[in-house]
Order: structure tokens, then C-alpha cells, then sequence
């Protein structure tokens, strides 16, 4: 994964107005690219191939853009995608997973922890149109969206944790079961299988999967809709069922604390040195694209 070094200010902080331009667009050296759709609508496009990691600068970037969009009076809606041939956003990028699971801003709260908050208590509602590979970090991002379309051919979702010798710890643990249920969430992620859009939608863990020919239009005419409506009723209806959904910050908080433990764990630090052995020997695409098989292989090598 390629590291970009976001420029900073007097205080510490990554500078939004450095990398966000006007005319909403992310410059050049950014794994994002915002565009206004319409007055009410943006879409955030994620780009880092080829496999669309996550680490430390993903949290700093994604979390500077939720905050400009919040600040936007006029912006209803937000489109997530992803312009990384089969992938949304994937997992963590282990090389970086000591700086990702210490990273704090300046308030100390976890950065990880900052950014999912901000996302579902954002002013505006938030869409993903998910097409690939949605893993592990990724598939956290994913659940902190308001809603979540998925193309029922490319859309592949996993919570991997387990299997790599971790505890979830970015609110999947803590999400998943208020969506799909305990039983379900205890399958997904002690198993850490890969799951389709299919299973994905029969599960309750996507709003909806549609054909990939549809998900564009679909995602689009949702957008579309909500936009037309008053946004003080949008957004009061949101905080409602946020208020009768959503795991209390503390919940998150708690699991970000066992996450960081477990990257120390022996289980996990022994996984990490077999990873690289088996990318080495079949090949890393071939390996991301079948990773909820390539865990257990991994696992019965351990």
C-alpha cells in the first residue's frame, strides 16, 4: 500500500483546505476524489489499487471529508464507491496495523473510533454502492454508512479478524449483531468465511443487493429521492433511529481498546510471517479475491 504524507498545520492537525479544493474535488496525491453530483448530492470515490487497503492516512483522509461535508448546509446526500476493480473498501494493511491501532487525534479519542461516529452521526445520509471485496476495516466503514446497496455479482463482504488471530475491533463486533442478529454475527466472524451480496442481503447485513447492471441507477434514484425531501425531517427521522439502533460509543471504544491488545497477541504475530508465505506462493490477487478461504488454508498450517 502507498502511504501519502498529508500536509499538517500549526496545530497538528491534517489541513483539509490543503487537499480539498474547490469545486469539491481531492488533489492529485489523495486515495479520494469528491464530486458534487448536484447542490444536495457528493459522491466520495475511494481509489487506492490495487487492493484498496486501509491504514492510518485513509482514516485521516475519510474522516477530514466527513467533516468539510458536514460543515456544507446544502449537501443531503453521499454517495460512497470505489473506482479499484473489485474492491470497495478492503481490510487493514497489516504493514501498517501498529500505527493504525494507535492512531488517536488530538482529543486522544482513537482515530478509527472518530471517524465511524462522525460517519453515522453526519448531517447528512450516507450511501455506499458497494462493488468487490468488503473486509475487515472495510467492512466496518461499510457499516457505519447509512445505507448500504450491493452488487449481487462483485460484492463480496468478511469480517476476518478471528482467523488472522485479532478481535474485531472497528465496530463490527458491535454493529453486525444489531443487524443481523448473534447467531449470525457469532458465524460470520468466528468463521471469518467470505460472504456474497446474496447471503449478505438474506442476512440483513446490506440494505439491498441488486444486479451490477442496476446498482448504479438504483443507488442513484435513492439519492435522488432523499434529496428531494426537507432536510430538517430527513435528519430528525435519522437521529431517531439512530437513537433505537446504534451501539452506545462506549461499546466501540471498548472494542478498539481489545483490538489494539490483540495485534500483541502470539496468535496474531505468528500469523503474520504465514501470510506472506502464502501470497509469495499463489499469488496476492489470488489470495485477496478467495480470502475467506485462503484463512483457513493459512490456519491449518499454523
Amino acid at each position: 500500500m502507498t502511504t501519502h504524507t498529508l500536509p499538517r498545520n500549526g496545530a497538528g492537525e491534517p489541513s483539509r483546505r490543503q487537499y480539498l479544493t474547490t469545486g469539491g474535488h481531492m488533489s492529485q496525491h489523495s486515495t479520494f476524489n469528491v464530486k458534487a453530483e448536484t447542490s444536495k448530492i457528493r459522491r466520495v470515490t475511494f481509489s487506492n489499487p490495487p487492493l484498496n487497503l486501509v491504514g492510518p492516512d485513509t482514516v485521516t483522509q475519510l474522516a477530514c471529508i466527513i467533516d468539510e461535508l458536514s460543515s456544507d448546509e446544502q449537501v443531503q446526500v453521499v454517495i460512497f464507491d470505489s473506482s479499484t476493480s473489485g474492491y470497495f473498501f478492503n481490510h487493514a494493511d497489516l504493514a501498517q496495523i501498529n500505527e493504525l491501532a494507535t492512531s488517536t487525534r488530538t482529543d486522544s479519542t482513537p482515530s478509527w473510533i472518530g471517524l465511524v461516529t462522525s460517519l453515522t452521526h453526519a448531517p447528512f445520509i450516507s450511501i455506499a454502492s458497494i462493488r468487490g471485496r468488503t473486509r475487515g476495516g472495510g467492512a466496518e466503514i461499510a457499516l457505519a454508512f447509512d445505507l448500504r446497496y450491493a452488487s449481487r455479482e462483485e460484492a463480496v463482504f468478511c469480517q476476518p479478524e478471528v482467523a488472522t488471530g485479532l478481535v474485531p475491533g472497528g465496530g463490527g463486533a458491535d454493529r453486525l449483531p444489531r443487524l443481523i442478529g448473534r447467531d449470525r454475527a457469532l458465524e460470520a466472524i468466528l468463521t471469518s468465511h467470505d460472504y456474497d451480496a446474496e447471503r449478505a442481503e438474506r442476512y440483513g447485513w446490506v440494505t439491498r443487493a441488486l444486479a451490477d447492471a442496476e446498482l448504479d441507477d438504483f443507488v442513484d434514484a435513492v439519492a435522488a429521492r432523499i434529496a428531494l425531501f426537507d432536510k430538517q425531517a430527513v435528519m430528525g427521522a435519522k437521529s431517531q433511529i439512530n437513537r433505537a439502533s446504534l451501539p452506545p460509543e462506549s461499546d466501540l471504544r471498548t472494542s478498539w481498546t481489545e483490538f489494539s491488545k490483540s495485534v500483541a497477541w502470539p496468535g496474531f504475530q505468528a500469523r503474520l510471517t504465514l501470510f506472506p508465505e502464502l501470497i509469495a506462493e499463489i499469488g496476492i490477487d489470488e489470495v485477496e479475491r478467495n480470502l475467506g478461504d485462503y484463512l483457513g488454508v493459512a490456519n491449518q498450517e499454523t
